[in-house]
């Protein structure tokens, strides 16, 4: 007999996502405990055998919960348990920019960028499904974010790999199941004071009662479709901004040029490239830069997260340090 359906999607999706690497890729395996990033390792390491892959699995400690040491000296233990070459546990320090799940998620990639650099990993991969895209579009959509935040998590993202994007958390449950897997339950994420917490456990519900079933699936289909416009958009973005490019700053009338979907794009890159943290630049900063063009009245500047500044002069949109008033 083969494995169970759960066991069996779950390989194939992580199969699929390797697939392009060459025999004796070195990975790395981000694992929280939960029932995602346990079926993930465990379809790694199994998958991983015929080409000779090497797995490194790694958990994250936030430091965030009392015992929370403890609990990742055990993971180790059980990462090995699953067949992993090696297992880590890395400590880290969350900070409070964008707020605790924004920290918190700044601090864990910056750990997984740290180990894969010292594991040379080829690629990372992440536990992310189906049910995760979904609340990310319903948390953009609420934010009045763009298309490439409705857009979602990509699939592939520089080293990043998130083969489960197309199954459901139901799928990975039923295969930690299978395979005799006890998943760690984090008590943050039954916590209502995370936003991602009460899509979860309120929002997405509501709109399965209300509109039918499917929902998750609609969501991510959304952001399917939207992150190839996204792709498009940046990629004439690019292009604009290269040749709006003129010394330190901007040509005001090749921006004006553009259509304002491409502008837009141009002035949050140029936003960003200037130190504004990406947390804390939202879409009504681009929109005040951007009236700086098409509203122009002689306005002194706009403030920006960082502190910076976005300012107009001699036909050049120029972003500085420091608040206008600096």
């Amino acid at each position: 007999m083969g494995p169970s359906p759960a066991v069996a999607a779950v390989r194939l999706a992580v199969r699929r996502s390797l697939a392009d690497l060459d025999p004796g890729a070195r990975l790395l395996v981000a694992c929280s405990g939960g029932a995602d990033s346990l079926a993930l390792l465990a379809a790694t390491v199994f998958e991983s055998r015929r080409p000779g892959h090497r797995v490194t699995a790694l958990t994250v400690d936030h430091g965030l919960q009392d015992g929370s040491a403890e609990r990742a000296r055990d993971l180790v233990e059980r990462m090995r348990s699953l067949g992993a070459a090696e297992a880590r546990a890395v400590r880290v320090e969350v900070g409070t920019a964008g707020g605790p799940e924004a920290a918190a998620r700044a601090a864990r990639y910056a750990a997984l960028g740290r180990v894969a650099e010292d594991v040379g990993a080829d690629a990372v991969l992440l536990g992310h499904t189906r049910d995760d895209q979904a609340e990310t579009v319903l948390l953009g959509l609420a934010r009045g974010s763009g298309a490439r935040s409705l857009a979602g998590m990509a699939p592939v993202s520089g080293p990043y790999r998130r083969p489960l994007l197309g199954l459901s958390r139901a799928d990975t449950v039923a295969a930690c199941r299978a395979e005799g897997l006890a998943p760690w339950e984090d008590p943050h994420n039954d916590d209502p004071a995370f936003a991602r917490v009460r899509v979860r456990r309120e929002v997405l519900p509501v709109l399965e009662r209300e509109l039918g079933p499917g929902v998750a699936e609609a969501l991510a289909r959304t952001a399917r479709l939207l992150r190839d416009d996204a792709d498009a958009l940046d990629a004439l973005a690019e292009e604009a901004r290269a040749a709006a490019a003129d010394g330190d700053g901007l040509r005001v009338d090749v921006l004006l040029a553009a259509p304002a979907a491409v502008r837009r794009r141009v002035l949050r890159r140029a936003a960003l490239a200037a130190g504004c943290p990406a947390t804390e630049l939202f879409a009504v900063h681009v929109e005040a830069v951007d009236a700086l063009l098409t509203d122009w009245r002689g306005q002194a500047g706009v403030d920006l997260p960082g502190p910076r500044h976005a300012r107009r002069a001699g036909g050049r949109l120029l972003f500085c340090p420091g608040p206008v008033a600096g």
